[in-house]
């Protein structure tokens, strides 16, 4: 699925964060060091939550996306919709995997308690099923669902149809939730744990770039693994 202009849009959201930061940064530790990581970090986190490579720190997206809405002057609905743009990118490359590699990285990539299950719902309601993963909130595994529909035969259309419409509902509910009760929270933040924010934060950025790095190795070494079984798999087949 071709993303235009998607280099323009990261750019521009470079250039906002730090203008944000500057803007909406007074009033406590946590909003400023969180205006930082701001929408491009949302983008990049939500994308890679969606996508094939594992996220082991799962609700990653949801955590940031209501954080930020609930900064004092944040744009809820900007937020909302690049989380969801991104994630959609992001299942599209997992759909295109699974469509591309079929059942056998199905198998290999899924967890194997998994596979049986994932198969039986795409096969018997396969739209009800790409909705759902979108809307299931974590430990829910989300990448074995999505690289099922498309190793399992789920159309691109109606998987960008139903998946684009549950993260919809998802990241609005939740956008909606920071704007509405978030800041409450971070004045309580701020009146008691302000002395806290900056190890707090550094660890919470810790663990996620270090999920990410994690999420790239594992996927690399599933990748070359699957790929060496395909390849074995070739002259089997040729010779019979």
């Amino acid at each position: 699925m071709p993303v235009p202009h998607l280099p323009s849009l990261l750019l521009l959201l470079l250039k906002t964060a730090p203008a944000a930061a500057v803007h909406h940064g007074k009033g406590g530790h946590m909003p400023r060091w969180l205006i930082h990581l701001g929408m491009p970090g949302l983008f990049v986190v939500s994308l890679l939550d969606a996508a094939i490579i594992p996220l082991p720190l799962p609700g990653s997206t949801d955590v940031l996306l209501l954080l930020l809405c609930a900064q004092h002057g944040s744009h809820p609905a900007l937020l909302a919709a690049i989380a969801i743009v991104a994630s959609v990118i992001g299942g599209y490359t997992t759909w295109a995997a699974g469509h591309k590699g079929g059942e056998s990285m199905l198998a290999h990539f899924a967890p194997k308690r998994m596979v049986e299950p994932v198969t039986r719902w795409m096969k018997g309601h396969g739209f009800a099923t790409i909705a759902v993963s979108g809307v299931l909130p974590p430990p829910v595994p989300l990448m074995p669902l999505l690289l099922g529909a498309g190793a399992l035969g789920a159309s691109r259309r109606h998987f960008l149809l139903a998946f684009s419409l549950a993260r919809a509902a998802r990241y609005g509910l939740i956008a909606w939730v920071g704007a509405t009760y978030g800041r409450r929270v971070l004045r309580t933040w701020n009146q008691y744990l302000a002395e806290w924010s900056e190890p707090i934060l550094w660890t919470f950025f810790g663990l996620l770039v270090a999920a990410i790095c994690f999420g790239f190795w594992q996927y690399r070494r599933q990748k070359r693994s699957w790929e060496a079984e395909q390849g074995r798999r070739m002259p089997a087949a040729a010779k019979a």
